[in-house]
């Protein structure tokens, strides 16, 4: 049975935690085509179009409602007509220091 990223819920990254592998993020990917993969797969990243900056403003803080529900936060950028919304994973240690 395929797993269904819908019925996911975030789990934040604490210290130790391994990045999803590439061929899993790759198969979850398809589950939600409007999104890009990037930076090796150890990104997801998606820019929404709105009508005006009024749409865009509300969206976004839809986002940080639902990010702040479930403890894991996007990096968002927006102005008139858009905003893109980005989450990263990131590696279990940089040059050898764990992330805590």
């Amino acid at each position: 049975m395929t797993e269904s990223l819908a019925e996911k819920t975030c789990t934040p990254c604490r210290g130790g935690v391994p990045p999803l592998p590439r061929d899993e993020a790759l198969r979850f990917q398809a589950q939600a085509p409007d999104w890009e993969l990037r930076d090796d797969a150890r990104r997801i990243e998606r820019t929404f179009r709105f009508r005006n900056f009024r749409e865009a403003l509300a969206f976004v803080q839809q986002v940080g409602e639902l990010a702040e529900s479930e403890g894991h936060h996007p990096d968002i950028s927006f102005g008139w007509g858009h905003a893109t919304v980005f989450l990263q994973q990131l590696p279990l240690s940089l040059k050898g220091t764990p992330h805590v």
